[in-house]
């Protein structure tokens, strides 16, 4: 039986944003955005919603004068990240023995 994909995570950009964090925990928007290609305003547009439904959380903050944005995997997110994992390998185990 198929378990439900959460639709939030699959989208493509938001499961890239979520990939890179469920590793390194933390990224900076800049990275996070080199890593996947996106636009500032659609990386900027994802993020929100990540950050809306407590998946990840974003820090403003200073690097010297500088503004920097960080953000960070919650365990909500850690674990709807994880969910998303075992709902997809129950679609790749259809068919199998």
């Amino acid at each position: 039986m198929f378990q439900p994909l959460d639709p939030l995570l699959h989208s493509e950009l938001r499961l890239a944003i979520m990939s890179l964090l469920i590793s390194d925990l933390e990224a900076e928007f800049p990275y996070i955005k080199e890593q996947t290609g996106a636009t500032a305003g659609n990386l900027s547009v994802q993020v929100d919603k990540l950050a809306a439904a407590g998946y990840i959380e974003v820090v403003k903050t200073f690097k010297g004068k500088r503004p920097c944005t960080i953000c960070r995997i919650t365990l909500k997110g850690q674990q709807a990240f994880e969910a998303y994992v075992e709902a997809l390998k129950s679609y790749l185990q259809i068919g199998k023995p």
